[in-house]
């Protein structure tokens, strides 16, 4: 059997594991990420609530800030398996197409690698953040309150590391997906 004939044949079976694979960790991302709308909306209202009674929570404010960028780390993560963080790619997709591939994959290299970095150095400063807790509720360590950048930081290399097994097993360019370019919208 000839290379290219091979590696068409081996290339969609892992294409299409990898699509499985992604639809339900995306689809796991979306719950994580519409609890954590919900509990934000939830604590939200009743800190307006019980601040126009005039029996305002002490924590709330600080535990919205919280959910909030919890809310921003795993909508990251979600945004990365949607591949939906900002880009643009008109300069790459200018490429011929191994240019392009090779541009792809050196791209997710340097973007795994800087997930694979910082989960490392979340991870090494949860000792440190274990003797802090919340102001506002001292039952709570940081460590827990930051455990959302280690935790983040893997999910997104893992949804970036799909996708660069679809670039190394590529045999073509993928299909156009009918998405307006940036410059269409300049028009």
């Amino acid at each position: 059997m000839a290379p290219t004939q091979r590696g068409a044949a081996t290339s969609k079976p892992v294409t299409e594991v990898l699509t499985r694979f992604r639809e339900h960790y995306g689809r796991l991302l979306e719950w994580i990420v519409c609890a954590l709308m919900i509990i934000l909306f939830v604590e939200v209202t009743l800190g307006v609530v019980f601040r126009s009674l005039g029996r305002s929570l002490i924590w709330y404010d600080e535990l919205a800030s919280v959910l909030l960028a919890w809310l921003t780390f795993y909508g990251s993560a979600l945004a990365s398996v949607k591949r939906a963080h900002i880009g643009c790619p008109e300069l790459v997709d200018a490429l011929p197409w191994g240019a392009r591939r090779r541009v792809n994959i050196l791209a997710q290299l340097v973007v795994i690698a800087f997930f694979v970095l910082l989960g490392a150095v979340g991870v090494s400063i949860m000792p440190v953040l274990a003797t802090d807790t919340m102001v506002s509720l001292p039952w709570v360590p940081m460590n827990v309150v930051q455990s959302v950048i280690p935790i983040s930081a893997t999910l997104i290399a893992i949804a970036e590391v799909t996708y660069l097994i679809d670039l190394v097993v590529a045999t073509a360019p993928p299909k156009a997906t009918g998405g307006a370019a940036l410059a269409d919208g300049l028009h």
